[in-house]
């Protein structure tokens, strides 16, 4: 692990975005990001391997959905997402696995997801609006099939889990991901 620190405001220039790093020399940061009407945040550590950022949320990766309950109910496999905010039901991806073949759907206006199928050996869920690490629900062990799972007061918060940057002068890169899906992402030292 190497001792070198960074320090400062580190800003991304895209357009109709802002987002932001500050880093301090003790090995701790913060982060803004704001995009239409999605904000978000995440602080934290980092340290720095050679050229390679690493950064550890404070938020718990895989957690955006905590599974309120789950029972083995009806045909196929159900899963209810519930909230207090209405909005937020109808952007959940839902990615589920049969075998190695992987498969998606999404929730309705109410938050409800339904797969057709006998067997399901994995289930994931990941937010649309506020994509992280995608969150398992159902394993290869687990035989219920009914699922009812909130949204957590985390979801808002980037864990950043896989998620390396790059070194480069005053500028940190890194590869397009499930939080940036863009081309070309460039923090530049303010």
């Amino acid at each position: 692990m190497s001792s070198q620190t960074l320090d400062g405001d580190y800003n991304l220039h895209m357009h109709e975005m802002a987002s932001g790093f500050r880093f301090t020399p003790d090995g701790k940061f913060q982060f803004y990001f704001s995009y239409g009407a999605v904000d978000r945040e995440a602080t934290g550590t980092y340290v720095v391997e050679g050229d390679t950022l690493k950064l550890k949320s404070d938020k718990e990766p895989g957690k955006d959905f905590p599974i309120k309950s789950q029972s083995k109910k009806g045909k196929g496999y159900s899963i209810q997402v519930t909230d207090a905010n209405a909005y937020l039901l109808k952007y959940v991806r839902c990615i589920y696995f049969i075998g190695e073949k992987q498969y998606e759907a999404e929730t309705d206006d109410k938050g409800l997801i339904h797969i057709d199928e006998p067997k399901c050996d994995k289930i994931y869920l990941q937010h649309q609006l506020f994509p992280d690490i995608a969150c398992l629900i159902k394993d290869e062990d687990n035989v219920n099939n009914y699922f009812e799972v909130s949204l957590s007061p985390t979801l808002q918060q980037v864990s950043f889990k896989g998620i390396d940057f790059v070194i480069k002068g005053d500028e940190l890169t890194c590869l397009p991901n499930y939080f940036m899906p863009y081309d070309n992402i460039r923090y530049t030292k303010e």
